[in-house]
């Protein structure tokens, strides 16, 4: 038997059912499913009606007589029979894979009648972003609502004329219309004030009952320094809701008139988030005189607001951070130089540096200093500047980081600084890999820093904490907890405008799906569509080689070949076993090689490059690039790396190999069975 995620018992691996693909339905436009990106078929009108229907009705059962009265004015004889046969046509259109006899997964059947589960519907998404956007800050709000508008396709149900299709049609307009203003709103706010007016004046021609279009014509005028323009609007919305309607205007409307008049309106609508910038930083210029020291102390608190950006911001930071610290160092203060290397205590999630040379650059300047600050120097200082040894240290091997991490964190709780610790427990998990397992202690760590961090503010730790927490359940197979722990890192990096969280909450999900006994194929494109995530990410240590790594594992964990036509991990070699794509596989490829030279047939080729693989790294995939050591020695006969890998993956054999939360190989059990299987024969 096998064991399902959790330490269940399931069935043999090969008895699994298999999954249906994903399935989106389009309501938002014609009525349109799609299998896994493709259209399906779903047949005419009144067909279509029918996924309708059950669309509207939310996951709710609706009866077949119901669907009967809802598709026909005039039920005819056998409508009955014909509603069974839409059915079943939409099943076979929705469900493509689904063998005879077996229940539907997606448009059920349930008691007296049918319900439409487990699909995505883009009308139910784009309900969720207008109301999520209610609560969330402006950039973020408008983040959401531009991603709504591009699922939106047209008019609602179109071709529908029922009656519940022309009412749910009407309430999704009314739903648009909200949208577009809480959209204008949120860009108003973010100083695009003089870009909304043309289309709020567009809008407001359109829907001129509505008060909230007024308000915001006349605050984007005003706010494009249009007072005059902003007056007028705001008394020909007095006019025409007076004169057609016989009403005043609502509370806002006429305070915003009122302010407007009095040039009272809000300081948030006077001063927007570039107005401060721009003031605060022009007063900055003017004030603090060039060349002081303060500057670099700045720069450096700058620099790490900018890598928290993810991007090209991060990757800036990472650059003129050593620039700030090399110059800190030239003005030979070691107690500058510590402010300004510790004012970067930007956490990391992953075990492999972005930039090796750089880090190796500040580490150097941290031990620099540590050696050079006065004996009285406080611990907190002390503790920034190990930590920052710990963190750039992390992937290396050897005592140097691990021996930063444990006297950072011992000065850091010396000291009762809450941000010293934080840091310090950064750079203690980035550093807790001596080897395979055990994911027990990291989650530890995670726990302490979730609770720290939430105490006293400290978000961007807190996000790392959540993340830790979801990597190390990964691993312990508790993947509903982890994907608690997923779901909080995603709502703080929301709330605090952290894109690179949705990096790795993305890349979970689709480790989820490996995990979940789908198949190999269906597990392969989850990871491909969490691999779009790293573009322009700003991350090179996570990205370069993750999505070939990420199938071979898979594939070698499924009894798959290597190659066999599915993409980065097709397997085509040259001759000395590299891959010829021009080395796509990153820092990953000694331990893929032996793999894709047996995919080629090259045997031989294949042995040698298995004598040849060195233990991998320290760090979260440390399990994995074993398990494709041992895999790929027991396919040579090679003996002593077989039992190098079964030595290395002994304290794990009680974990998945996932501790990644990324990717993962499966337990880590089953590959130690197939190593001692070998090495016994």
């Amino acid at each position: 038997m096998s064991a399902e995620p959790g330490g269940r018992p399931g069935p043999p691996a090969d008895a699994r059912p298999a999954r249906p693909a994903p399935v989106r339905v389009g309501v938002l436009g014609p009525v349109t499913a799609w299998v896994d990106g493709t259209e399906a078929a779903l047949g005419g009108p009144r067909q279509r009606a029918v996924l309708a229907r059950l669309v509207v009705a939310r996951g709710r059962v609706v009866t077949t007589g119901r669907l009967v009265e809802d598709l026909w004015e005039d039920p005819p004889r056998g409508a009955l029979v014909t509603l069974r046969t839409f059915v079943a046509a939409l099943r076979r259109g929705i469900e493509p894979g689904r063998t005879a006899r077996t229940p539907a997964r997606l448009l059920v059947t349930d008691g007296p009648g049918y319900a439409l589960r487990g699909v995505e519907v883009d009308a139910w998404s784009f309900e969720a972003a207008v109301s999520d956007a209610r609560d969330l800050a402006p950039a973020p709000a408008q983040a959401a609502l531009d991603r709504a508008f591009e699922i939106w396709r047209g008019t609602p149900y179109a071709a529908l004329d029922q009656p519940w299709a022309v009412a749910e049609r009407a309430r999704l307009a009314e739903l648009r219309l909200v949208a577009t203003e809480r959209r204008a709103e949120a860009r108003i706010s973010l100083g695009a004030a003089a870009d909304v007016v043309p289309g709020l004046d567009a809008h407001v021609a359109e829907h001129p009952w509505r008060e909230e279009s007024w308000r915001l014509l006349a605050l984007a005028l005003y706010r494009s320094g249009r007072q005059a323009e902003s007056l007028a609007v705001l008394r020909r919305a007095r006019t025409m809701l007076a004169g057609e309607l016989g009403v005043d205007p609502g509370r806002r409307l006429a305070e915003l008139e009122t302010q407007v008049l009095r040039h009272q309106v809000d300081a948030g609508a006077a001063a927007t988030p570039d107005d401060v910038w721009r003031d605060s930083t022009t007063a900055y210029e003017r004030v603090v005189a060039a060349g002081a020291r303060s500057r670099l102390e700045s720069t450096a608190t700058l620099l790490r607001a900018l890598a928290l950006t993810g991007g090209a911001g991060l990757a800036a930071a990472r650059s003129q951070r050593v620039a700030a610290v090399r110059a800190a160092e030239q003005l030979g203060d070691p107690e500058l130089t510590a402010r300004v290397i510790g004012a970067f205590d930007v956490p990391g999630a992953w075990t492999r540096s972005d930039d090796a040379e750089l880090a190796a650059e500040v580490v150097a300047a941290a031990e620099r200093t540590l050696d050079a600050l006065p004996a009285d120097a406080p611990d907190a200082v002390r503790s920034r500047l190990l930590a920052t040894v710990a963190v750039e240290s992390r992937g290396l091997p050897g005592p140097r980081g691990p021996e930063a991490a444990r006297r950072a964190e011992t000065l850091a709780r010396q000291s009762g600084d809450p941000a010293a610790l934080a840091f310090a427990l950064a750079g203690r998990y980035l550093t807790a890999f001596d080897g395979a397992g055990p994911a027990g202690d990291r989650d530890a760590i995670g726990a302490e820093l979730v609770d720290l961090a939430a105490r006293h503010g400290l978000s961007t730790f807190e996000v790392l904490g959540h993340l830790v927490r979801m990597q190390a359940l990964s691993a312990l197979g508790r993947w509903d907890a982890a994907q608690q722990h997923a779901d909080a890192a995603a709502g703080l990096g929301r709330r605090h405008e952290r894109p690179l969280v949705e990096v790795f909450t993305r890349w979970f999900a689709a480790l989820r799906t490996a995990a979940s006994g789908a198949p190999a194929d269906a597990a392969e494109r989850a990871y491909r569509q969490a691999a779009a995530t790293l573009d322009g990410s700003g991350m090179p240590g996570f990205a370069d080689g993750l999505l070939p790594l990420a199938v071979l594992a898979l594939r070698v964990w499924h009894g798959l070949p290597a190659d066999d036509g599915h993409g980065p991990a097709d397997g085509a070699v040259d001759g000395g076993g590299r891959a010829s794509d021009g080395g796509g596989w990153g820092p990953y490829e000694p331990w893929a090689r032996p793999h894709l030279l047996l995919a080629g047939g090259m045997d031989a080729e294949a042995a040698a490059a298995v004598r040849h693989v060195s233990d991998p790294p320290p760090g979260l995939l440390t399990e994995v690039l074993w398990i494709l050591a041992g895999r790929a020695a027991v396919a040579v006969g090679d003996r002593r790396i077989a039992e190098r890998a079964r030595t290395a993956l002994t304290p794990a054999a009680d974990e998945v190999a996932a501790g990644s939360g990324v990717l993962t190989a499966g337990p880590v059990g089953a590959h130690l069975q197939a190593l001692t299987e070998f090495l016994a024969n």
